[in-house]
């Protein structure tokens, strides 16, 4: 049987997956060997073409938004560009950050390899805002770096931009990389979550996606906690289920 994604909504104009852990969203240069993409399974198993509205990273897994034509894909798309589409993410984070805060620190723009780059393309750090607040902690009597304990926590997520890769990027930034992060983490502690609790994913995902229907304007809201190795944690750390 073809693999089927789990639905969170759909009627005649959109419809939202809760797309799982290390599944691209669309084919991309950089991984040409993976042959699984989530506009192609979506596609297949609702019988018609679907165009996404915005992206999730390959690691990270959560509510993502695709229009059922290339106009209501982007007039979704616009709300992601103005600011207007409220999103909330859980992540897994390496020490004990502030019981709340806010990151303002601007992010040089990442392109992908098949965008143009044309003269006018700026290279300047793009403004980006990212609040946080914490909801649990724990400190396991094991060295993973160079401390006798290692302290984690569970965040809540909250930004108000959209640069690529703008919650890990931010997360490092202060000095509390999301686990299971290749790029922006560290390794020990990814290595640590993979041999100690069989996670092996990036512990990133989007719970809350709230915006305007982009035919009638009423507010939708989509909510899907995490699951599997994830949502394992929170039973493993006693920490109280994701909502």
């Amino acid at each position: 049987m073809p693999e089927q994604l789990p639905i969170l909504y759909r009627d005649e104009h959109i419809v939202v997956i809760d797309k799982p852990a290390n599944l691209l969203v669309h084919r991309s240069e950089i991984d040409r060997h993976e042959t699984r993409f989530a506009i192609q399974l979506l596609r297949d198993q609702i019988g018609q073409k679907v165009w996404p509205a915005h992206r999730l990273d390959r690691g990270t897994s959560g509510v993502l938004l695709f229009g059922l034509s290339p106009e209501i894909a982007s007039v979704l798309g616009r709300q992601f560009a103005d600011g207007s589409v409220a999103k909330r993410y859980l992540a897994v984070v390496r020490g004990h950050p502030p019981a709340s805060g806010s990151i303002a620190h601007p992010l040089t723009r990442q392109r992908d390899d098949y965008e143009f780059q044309g003269e006018r393309s700026s290279q300047e750090a793009q403004a980006a805002l990212t609040h946080y607040r914490r909801l649990a902690t724990i400190e396991l009597p094991v060295a993973v770096d160079r401390y006798p304990s290692s302290r984690y926590a569970l965040l809540e997520l909250t930004p108000v931009t959209g640069r690529k890769h703008q919650l890990r990027r931010h997360l490092k930034h202060i000095a509390h990389p999301i686990i299971g992060d290749a790029t922006y983490g560290k390794g020990r502690h990814n290595r640590y979550f993979a041999e100690a609790f069989g996670c092996h994913r990036l512990l990133l995902a989007c719970t809350r996606l709230a915006f305007r229907h982009p035919v009638d304007a009423r507010e939708i809201v989509i909510d899907a906690a995490p699951d599997g190795e994830f949502a394992a944690l929170f039973e493993r750390f006693g920490w109280p289920a994701a909502q």
